[in-house]
Formats: structure tokens, sequence, C-alpha cells
């Protein structure tokens, strides 16, 4: 068994750069480098295998990168389980173009950040082993995949592009706020996953100091999830050895332990929970971000994404990525059969109460909201929705 929450990643090209910054993180990964295709096949046909495939665009011989990603399904990874993702010095319209073509996962220009390539790794395996799952679930006649409705999509555009052009001195106040308080970029972009399990950049106003991901550990004692988690874990939690373990179900064989396969499924979300940061009063906003985030003036930006097509006015919040990873089972894997939005079901039902409202109850509202976005009456629903997210956007947020 590898060693739990490490990646075994392979990497196949020369970026001596490249290399040593992702060896550096062995905390995270164990990492496993190639110059060459050929060199990395040798190793696969070994009956090696690795949790994801990072290889350069260009490589020295006849076969490059896009290539290579045809061989390794072929010959090693028939399933197409393995997420395969090209990295290269800069993204073209027409290495874009390649990567769809070549059915390959993803495509980084450099520099791209460790942990980009990891949570997205991360991802992608999460991902790739629902995908049979939703395959065949699709290829059920009963079984309706979401597509916006023309009169929904119409609404948005029309909605968005006034709302934007009614609220821009609004928008250019809030901007020359945030420059003179702070300085760095007035925006915000996050990667977040929406219908479909679609990613895209998502668009909102810069409410935190510019380090605030630096700030993270000055301020860890505050983190309402890591508070959370210690008041609902019992200290009966050890390490189990194999001369004094009682198991009643699949067991998994370390190198020196044996586990309960749903004990350790168990232990690896708790720790996951842990990573999740929300503070009661969040030390890392600016004085202009509280006011902006009070009022929800921050979300402007997302109008761009309605008529980008990325969201629409009501649906389900796009979730960061690491949230979305961890959705994919049967349970909640619905909430991105429907439309993402700016505003919801759970936001309205939330705000303004006074107990907060549980990452169980939230999933459970966008499950209910998918059922209500796939009937005839959501267009009037929505419409419902949104008269009660204007109140709702006036008082205490305890969401």
């Amino acid at each position: 068994m590898a060693n739990a929450g490490k990646l075994k990643l392979v990497y196949i090209g020369s970026d001596e750069n490249f290399i040593r910054t992702l060896s550096a993180d062995n905390h995270q990964i164990d990492f496993v480098h190639f110059d060459n295709p050929a060199e990395a096949s040798k190793w696969f046909e070994n009956n090696n295998t690795t949790d994801g495939l990072v290889c350069e665009a260009e490589l020295s011989g006849t076969v490059s990168g896009f290539d290579y990603r045809e061989i390794f399904i072929r010959e090693f990874d028939k399933n197409n389980l393995t997420p395969y993702i090209i990295v290269v010095d800069e993204k073209t319209p027409e290495l874009i173009r390649k990567t769809l073509q070549y059915k390959i996962d993803d495509i980084y220009a450099k520099p791209v950040e460790n942990e980009t390539i990891f949570n997205r790794i991360r991802f992608l395996r999460m991902l790739k082993q629902q995908m049979p799952l939703i395959e065949r679930e699709s290829s059920i006649p009963d079984m309706k995949i979401y597509k916006t409705p023309f009169l929904k999509r119409t609404f948005d555009i029309i909605v968005a592009g006034t709302a934007l052009l009614l609220l821009s001195p609004l928008l250019l106040i809030a901007i020359i706020a945030i420059r003179l308080e702070s300085k760095g970029k007035v925006y915000y972009i996050s990667k977040r996953v929406g219908t479909g399990y679609r990613i895209f950049n998502f668009l909102k106003l810069r409410s935190m100091y510019p380090d605030a991901d630096k700030r993270l550990k000055d301020f860890e004692y505050l983190n309402q999830y890591s508070k959370e988690k210690e008041k609902g874990d019992k200290p009966k939690t050890k390490t189990m050895k194999t001369n004094n373990l009682d198991i009643s179900g699949t067991v998994l064989v370390g190198d020196d332990i044996v586990i309960d396969e749903l004990q350790h499924i168990k232990q690896k979300k708790q720790k996951r929970d842990r990573t999740f940061v929300k503070f009661e009063n969040d030390p890392r906003i600016t004085k202009v971000g509280k006011i902006i985030r009070k009022l929800s003036i921050d979300e402007l930006p997302q109008l761009i994404n309605v008529i980008k097509g990325d969201m629409s006015i009501v649906g389900n919040r796009p979730l960061p990525l690491y949230e979305a990873e961890l959705l994919t089972t049967d349970e909640w894997i619905d909430r991105f059969n429907g439309p993402a939005g700016i505003t919801g079901l759970w936001q309205v039902e939330a705000r303004g109460k006074t107990a907060k409202m549980s990452p169980e109850k939230r999933k459970l509202l966008d499950n209910k909201y998918v059922e209500i976005a796939n009937s005839r009456f959501s267009f009037w629903i929505d419409l419902w929705i949104i008269l009660r997210t204007i109140p709702a956007m006036l008082q205490k947020e305890n969401v």
C-alpha cells in the first residue's frame, strides 16, 4: 500500500527546473522520472503503475508527448484510468487543439505550481473512476443530461448584461477602493467545477490581502473545520498493528501495518476535511473586503461568467477543485448534473438563519435543485429564488 496521501507521479521529459521542483515535494509525491518514452515503457512493462503521468509535449526522438499518450493507453492503461497531463513552454491555440484531438486530460504552460498539478491529478483520478458509471447511466433512455434551456439562457444573458451595465458605477467604486487599500490585483480567479464537472475560471473581486495564502499558518488556530473535527474526533484512533487487530471488512496490507479498508477511508476523509479552511471572522479579509462581501459586491464579476456560459444566474454553487473531488460518489454526483449559478436554493435557505447549515444539508439542497432544474416549472422557481436572494443578501450571513 502506498504511503497515505502520497501520489505516485511519473514525469517524462528533461526540463531540469521542472524535475527539481517536482522531486523536492517528496512529502506529497513519490516521484519517478524518465528522459524519454522508451525508458518509461520499459518501466511500465514490469507492471509498475502510476497515479498520474506528466509528459512534455516536445520530446527527444520520434515520439512526442502527444503520440505517447496513445501508446500508453494501448499498452499499459487500457481502461484509461490514469490522468495524463501535457506541459508546454507556451500554450497556443494549436497545442490546445492537439490536446483535444488526442483526448489528453489537460495541458499546462510552465511555470506551473506543484499544487495545481497534484490537485488536478487527484481530481482526474476520482473522475475517471466514476466515468464508467456516468457513461453507463447516460446510455439509459430515461437518463437526462442537463442542457441549459433556451428560455433560461436568454434570461441569463439579458439579466447579466443589464446588471453589469447598471451596476458598473458601483463596480468601479469597489475596484478603486480595493486598489487604494492594498496593492495587488483587484480581481481574483480560481478554478471551479460546474455543470458536468467542467472546470472554468471563476471571477470575483479580491476581498483578502494579496498574501492571504501565506497567512494561513498564522491563523490556523482559528480554523472552524479544525475545531469541529477536534470536537468530533475521539482519542480512540491509533495505529493498528498486526498482532492486536480486529478486522471485519476488506484488509489493506502495508509494509508494517494492517488496516480495515473502511477505517482507512474514514481516516483519509477526516484528513482531507482538516485541509478545508473557514474562519468565523477571517483576519485575512480587508476592510473593504468585509463591506463588499456583506453586500455581495465581490460576486458581481461572476456576471461575466454568466454571459460566457460558465454559469447561470440561478444554480448550484460551482465548487473549488479540492471540494469537487470529494463529491464523485453516487450519492452526490447528481449535483453536477444541473446548472452552476451565482445564487441557488441553499443560499436563500441558509442566509439569515441563526444556525449554520451543515455541508450535508447543502448537498441535499443542491441535489433537490437539480430535480427542479430538470422540471417544467424550473424557470418560475428560478424567479422565486432570485426574489428571495435580494432580501437574503442584506441579512446576516451564516453560511
